[in-house]
């Protein structure tokens, strides 16, 4: 299912921006053993293509938000509509329809369970043909974040990804990929917004056009953009289709766990090759994970094995994606691909 024109150097380059967004072409093309032409150029192709792009991206609990993950369940002929005004939103990510096209997925964020109200209390259950809504406040993330799922396609060898990481990644937890715990949430400053709005339209902007918009020096924005990475604040993604990588066919997996084995179920989850993002949230399902599989035959053998072997889980539900409606960022928009089972998602599921 490698999609034709996409070889192994491009999902080299993939891989490499995965574990530093802003890393030099000239240090990738060290490591990938071309030159620095080569690299420029499959990364201006693809870029200019749409097939990959770099995103900047905060990280909601660094700043002392809380996500959520929202379930709104629909009439078959108002979904697409609700989905693409959910999308709209700066406040969602990762919105996508689900199922028959009767339900949408959706991570919201919110600064505070105060200011969690005004989605998910109010707009959301007011809005013509919504039947239903619930919401699963993530509790603990066990996998996602910097961890793309190309992290684990092999595409670079050990040795490889350990010279392309960032020094900060230096610091985190290389299971979890969480920086160091912090005491109190990070303040951002107005300038800060606009750096961070910059590096979700295109994680690679120059510092040139970074100084513009905020209004500070080229060597601030370098300064400042090392302090925002290494608290945990800034990290980077890539957006491109799991096709390029041999997935298909992607799921919303809902697990019912045993309070006293979830660490681990959770633990044991987020080391699958399948797994894109996991999490523990509220909920009679309090484990939930993005997974994606090269078809359906794969995607049964795996929740017959590998879900099956998860410690602890009393309950399953699944729920496959049909058509993604907006991908990772507040401005972040998903390849929309139709068709039962056949849509894969960029990168990760936050």
């Amino acid at each position: 299912m490698k999609t034709d024109g996409f070889d192994e150097l491009d999902r080299g380059l993939v891989h490499a921006l995965q574990l530093d967004g802003r890393a030099p072409f000239s240090r990738i093309a060290e490591v990938l053993g071309v030159s620095d032409q080569t690299v420029a150029r499959r990364y201006g192709r693809l870029r200019g293509a749409g097939m990959i792009k770099v995103l900047g991206l905060a990280d909601p609990p660094a700043l002392g938000e809380i996500e959520w993950l929202v379930r709104v369940q629909c009439t078959p002929d108002a979904a697409v509509a609700v989905a693409e005004a959910l999308a709209r939103r700066t406040d969602t990510s990762w919105v996508s329809l689900m199922s028959g096209g009767t339900e949408i997925g959706a991570v919201c964020r919110a600064a505070s369970s105060r200011d969690s109200d005004a989605l998910l209390l109010q707009k959301l259950p007011r809005t013509p043909s919504v039947v239903g809504v619930t919401a699963h406040c993530m509790l603990h993330e066990f996998f996602g974040g910097p961890l793309g799922l190309v992290n684990k396609s092999g595409a670079l060898t050990e040795e490889q990804a350990e010279r392309l990481r960032h020094p900060a990644s230096a610091a985190a937890d290389r299971r979890t990929g969480a920086p160091p715990a912090r005491t109190s949430p990070v303040a951002l400053t107005a300038a800060d917004h606009r750096l961070l709005d910059a590096l979700a339209e295109d994680g690679r902007t120059g510092l040139a056009d970074l100084a513009t918009a905020t209004g500070w020096s080229q060597s601030t924005v370098r300064r400042r953009l090392s302090e925002l990475r290494a608290d945990g604040v800034l990290y980077y993604d890539v957006d491109y289709d799991a096709r390029h990588f041999g997935f298909g066919v992607m799921v919303s997996l809902w697990l019912s766990v045993a309070p006293s084995e979830l660490a681990a179920a959770g633990t044991a989850l987020a080391q699958h090759p399948e797994v894109a993002f996991a999490c523990a949230t509220t909920g009679p399902h309090n484990l939930f994970a993005s997974v994606l599989c090269p078809d359906v035959r794969a995607l049964y053998t795996y929740l017959t094995t590998r879900i099956a072997a998860l410690p602890g889980v009393r309950h399953m539900e699944s729920s496959p994606l049909i058509r993604r409606i907006k991908g990772a960022g507040p401005h972040g928009r998903g390849r929309i691909v139709s068709g039962p089972l056949t849509a894969a998602p960029p990168g990760r599921a936050r």
